[in-house]
């Protein structure tokens, strides 16, 4: 279907220009919300679209639409909003490449999936989270199937399709009068996810964070729970985004090859993982997938790029380039990404490994501070790297042990500082989001209590 529609596309948009890039994107969605222990909401639907991109006369121009019978308006918008934009010669499409065949990204299940079989796996949840202890405020299920065409007049055509599954509790626990919250996620390309594991672990980590005492403002050795690390590696990672380098917003733009966090620490970035939620065969301009190193035990290597910020970087190079000495050519890292078909590329990670060389147990943690989450994590500021949120589902480390909660702490430092003197824990590698990573602990944060 989307290969038929793509040559209709071709025939229009070929009658205004020869440069151009068409985008189809079919996507199926089955979701689930839950209030405390009721189902409140469920639905099924089938989105497609399309979105045309040219470039005439070093001017792009754009138009979507989610009729993909009104191609002919589509193709004559995008080519007379060009018009309207001023040229830069940054604008490329992709060149034609080798794809990268990814594995176990898509669930033949989701084709058999019904609204009751998801229902009965959101309820077994809810249900397991009220018999082990807690209340449960809110909970939900998502599940959906992609399908992506890209075609451009460099006789690209790219093509990926993948599933992915998740699902969340959110709950309560009491105890004398005291209460405790406490949220966890979970997804999968594969309709494989433990709702028992995640409705127990969530309950536990609510019930042991009743009650609770205040901490002294020291400095403190912290380990940082997954969605704690993952809310402040989203501000570092912005600092490798080359479309941030360019405009000055990041502060490794003239690091390259310099030593920049711990050497126990490497960090890539990987389209192509097996299984990863952030996988895919090609990006959405149609660039091949592939790995791509930024940190290799603690030195910086490079950014990620799209089509326009490479096309950038290697203008800036030979504009800069007095000397006459050839730079090396940089090309898309394959992380143009878009929202969907309605909107146009920008620069984003696809799966992100954090890799120690070395991990440690908490056992040998003699005194030390457990986050499990923070908030405000989208205060950090995302040049400087300096940060202050406050810690959610905190606990006391002593003697090597998980002992007392902490009511409520404050987390402040810099991010950059912070991996500079950092280690993995001994612990499951998890996915969240587009971060890959064990649990990490950061020496000598400053907590205010």
């Amino acid at each position: 279907m989307l290969y038929e529609i793509s040559e209709k596309a071709k025939k229009e948009i070929s009658k205004y220009c020869d440069n151009y890039e068409i985008y189809l994107e079919k996507e199926e969605i089955l979701q689930l919300d839950a209030q405390k222990n009721n189902l409140e909401f469920a639905k099924e639907e089938i989105n497609i679209g399309i979105g045309i991109r040219v470039i005439v006369d070093n001017k792009i121009g754009f138009a979507y639409s989610s009729d993909v019978g009104k191609i002919e308006d589509v193709s004559k918008k995008a080519f007379l909003n060009s018009k309207l934009n001023e040229s830069d010669e940054n604008f490329s499409f992709a060149e034609k490449s080798n794809l990268t065949e990814v594995k176990n990204i898509c669930d033949p299940k989701f084709d058999k999936l019904s609204i009751e079989e998801v229902s009965d796996f959101l309820e077994y949840i809810i249900h397991t989270s009220e018999e082990a202890g807690s209340e449960p405020t809110s909970g939900g299920f998502s599940a959906a199937h992609e399908k992506f065409l890209l075609v451009n007049s460099n006789e690209v055509s790219s093509f990926n399709e993948s599933t992915g599954f998740s699902a969340f509790i959110a709950l309560n626990a009491e105890k004398d009068g005291e209460k405790s919250t406490a949220y966890d996620s979970v997804s999968s390309c594969f309709f494989d996810l433990d709702g028992e594991k995640l409705a127990k672990n969530t309950c536990q980590v609510a019930k042991d964070s009743i009650g609770g005492f205040k901490v002294e403002t020291r400095d403190m050795n912290v380990v940082l729970g997954y969605h704690a690390a993952v809310g402040l590696f989203n501000t570092f990672i912005n600092a490798f985004n080359a479309d941030n380098v360019q405009r000055g917003r990041s502060i490794l733009g003239d690091k390259v090859g310099e030593s920049i966090i711990n050497e126990n620490l490497s960090i890539y970035d990987d389209g192509t993982i097996e299984g990863g939620l952030n996988s895919s065969s090609c990006d959405n301009e149609g660039t091949g997938s592939q790995r791509t190193d930024l940190v290799k035990n603690g030195v910086l290597k490079g950014f990620i790029y799209d089509m326009y910020t490479s096309k950038k970087a290697n203008n800036q190079n030979m504009n800069n380039n007095e000397d006459g000495n050839d730079n090396e050519d940089i090309k898309s890292t394959a992380n143009g990404f878009r929202a969907s078909y309605s909107g146009t590329p920008s620069v984003s990670p696809s799966n992100i490994i954090v890799d120690f060389n070395e991990k440690i147990d908490i056992s040998e943690i003699d005194h030390g501070f457990l986050a499990t989450d923070v908030l405000g994590a989208h205060t950090a500021n995302p040049i400087s790297g300096d940060f202050s949120v406050e810690a959610n589902n905190a606990f006391i480390i002593e003697n090597g042990e998980i002992s007392k909660p902490v009511k409520k702490a404050m987390i402040s430092g810099n991010i950059f500082k912070a991996l500079s003197d950092c280690k993995g824990v001994n612990s499951e590698i998890k996915q969240y989001g587009p971060f890959i990573l064990p649990k990490i602990i950061c020496n000598n944060l400053r907590i205010v209590g």
